[in-house]
């Protein structure tokens, strides 16, 4: 894998751009998305991407998946973060037993960020499921 970042205009914005040629804009003075932010914006991507995946192979009608993520980080250099919390709002005709295990699988065995992110922040995850207006 490898990614290549250059400056965008000025010394404090740039893009990111992968192999295949997709772009992150990144900066440190608020004019894109912070690098720490980037970091929450994968994990929920990582996650939700699974989660998705798992609940197609567990056949239930998912219809749609947001994420809502807030961290606190440390006030010392380094602001690592402390405690990350992720909340899913999937909309569906769901059970709840397979939402809970498809939430549980990817934050414990399967999404690569969250299992690198654990071992300095703690974690935790809600959800709430909005049962689907067509039965």
């Amino acid at each position: 894998m490898k990614i290549q970042l250059s400056n965008e205009g000025s010394l404090h914005s740039f893009v990111a751009t992968n192999e295949k040629g997709h772009q992150v804009k990144l900066s440190g003075d608020g004019t894109a998305t912070g690098p720490m932010e980037s970091v929450l914006m994968a994990i929920a991507g990582c996650s939700t991407i699974d989660i998705v995946m798992i609940l197609e192979k567990m056949r239930q009608p998912l219809e749609n998946i947001d994420v809502k993520v807030e961290a606190e980080r440390r006030e010392e250099i380094p602001r690592t973060f402390t405690d990350i919390k992720l909340h899913y709002i999937l909309t569906g005709n769901l059970k709840v037993a397979k939402v809970e295990q498809a939430i549980n699988s990817s934050l414990e065995k399967y999404c690569s960020v969250s299992k690198m992110i654990e071992k300095s922040a703690a974690i935790t995850s809600s959800y709430e499921i909005v049962e689907s207006k067509e039965s």
